[in-house]
């Protein structure tokens, strides 16, 4: 029974476009290496909203009038605004010192050194408690100092260094004309050398941060961008910022970082933190040289498309099921499948085992042996061709006439059989 389609040309015209319309999407995303979550993993970046995070950072330097974003694709490494770096403990230093060398004639950079080890909420906390725990907040361990620093090329290498002060006592820092208290007494500082120069200090002969670049008498070439390196990250981690001092502090780096503010694009690197897009089949087909291929692709599919809504002629009538039932549909369908083979000649020896059955039957033989059946037929029919010569007959034919010969020779049998049992 035929109906009006569920569907207009135009309505699944539209599903069609639309359905690859997202399927693109999802491969440029994949391609893109664009995550789908935030990122709030409890480690030291951009992202994150625990106490050793820089999320708070972000918000502070956006809400000073700076526009601020997070990065997690390498062309962000190549703005030519403020671009500011959180590397892990295990940075690769010379992955970092091309960075810094590339950036030299690009734009400022911000690095700000890991210090925190931080630990989940513990399971032994009463429930209570560990309800109160957001996602992404942490609990401080250890901390520490980094290694990679005194790796880097020169004039940015230095040694990073970590002093613990009586408990009694939290440590002081000045610079960029302010001054303030750490929030523990555990003070990670650098070692400086020739062509770094000391920007925050705790009092101490302790650099807190220092500037590299655009010294006369350095390794630095002139008129290069500044970098910036921030040894005491609780200066600018999100548990620093709940000082208002603190507070101040980084942003008056960033604020000497941009040369007074004459750079309003921050850029928060993801990418070093493991953020970063993976290389896989989808990367390569939007790429060069592959991305002539993709393209020649999704041309084809577009043509198949096009071609699948004009259709050559009018629609076919409807006259009954492409495969029809019964056993006589059956029959023909084998016999068509054997005849566009041409394999006649396998016919034979099946349908000389067939009528030896039947025969069997007809003459109450447990088996169909063809020398019993030719015993029996001759106490039966005595005047008639035997069994046996008549299947050898058969499975010897190759033509189709000869078969059809054959074949008929042995239904006669069968045939005389059913008249004499009348």
């Amino acid at each position: 029974m035929s109906g009006d389609p569920a569907f207009s040309r135009g309505g699944a015209f539209g599903l069609i476009f639309g359905g690859f319309a997202l399927f693109l999407a999802l491969i440029w995303l994949i391609g893109a290496g664009e995550g789908v979550g935030g990122g709030n993993n409890g480690e030291a970046h951009a992202a994150a909203k625990g106490l050793n995070g820089y999320a708070g950072l972000v918000r502070l330097v956006a809400a000073s009038g700076y526009d601020a974003v997070r990065s997690r694709s390498p062309a962000g490494l190549e703005t030519d605004g403020l671009l500011v770096l959180t590397p892990p403990p295990d940075a690769d230093a010379q992955q970092i010192g091309a960075i810094l060398e590339k950036r030299e004639n690009i734009g400022p950079t911000l690095v700000i050194l890991p210090k925190w080890s931080a630990l989940g909420p513990p399971q032994v906390l009463p429930s209570a408690v560990r309800e109160r725990f957001k996602p992404g907040w942490v609990i401080l361990d250890d901390a520490f100092a980094t290694d990679w620093p005194k790796l880097l090329p020169g004039p940015y290498g230095f040694t990073h260094k970590l002093d613990i002060l009586d408990h009694d006592r939290r440590a002081r820092w000045n610079g960029l004309g302010l001054t303030g208290s750490l929030p523990t007494a555990k003070v990670a500082h650098a070692v400086i050398g020739q062509g770094q120069t000391q920007l925050v200090g705790d009092g101490s002969g302790r650099v807190l941060a220092m500037r590299v670049g655009n010294e006369e008498g350095t390794d630095v070439r002139a008129n290069t961008h500044w970098t910036v390196f921030l040894a005491e990250p609780d200066l600018a981690n999100n548990y620093g910022l709940a000082d208002r001092q603190r507070a101040a502090a980084a942003l008056a780096l960033i604020d000497a970082a941009t040369q007074g503010g004459a750079i309003d694009q921050i850029t928060f690197d993801l990418t070093l933190n493991g953020f970063g897009p993976s290389e896989n089949l989808l990367t390569l087909a939007l790429r060069p040289p592959f991305l002539a291929a993709t393209l020649c692709l999704l041309l084809a599919l577009v043509i198949i498309g096009w071609r699948a809504f004009k259709r050559f002629g009018g629609a076919a009538a409807e006259g009954g099921p492409a495969i029809a039932f019964g056993k006589a549909r059956l029959i023909a369908n084998g016999a068509g499948l054997i005849l566009r083979a041409r394999r006649f000649h396998l016919l034979g020896a099946p349908y000389a085992a067939l009528s030896a059955r039947r025969l069997a039957e007809r003459l109450g033989l447990a088996r169909p042996d063809p020398d019993a059946l030719d015993q029996a037929l001759a106490r039966r029919l005595p005047l008639v061709e035997p069994f046996s010569r008549r299947a050898a007959r058969l499975e010897a034919a190759g033509k189709p006439a000869d078969i059809l010969a054959a074949a008929q020779a042995l239904d006669d049998l069968v045939t005389k059989l059913s008249h004499q049992g009348k």
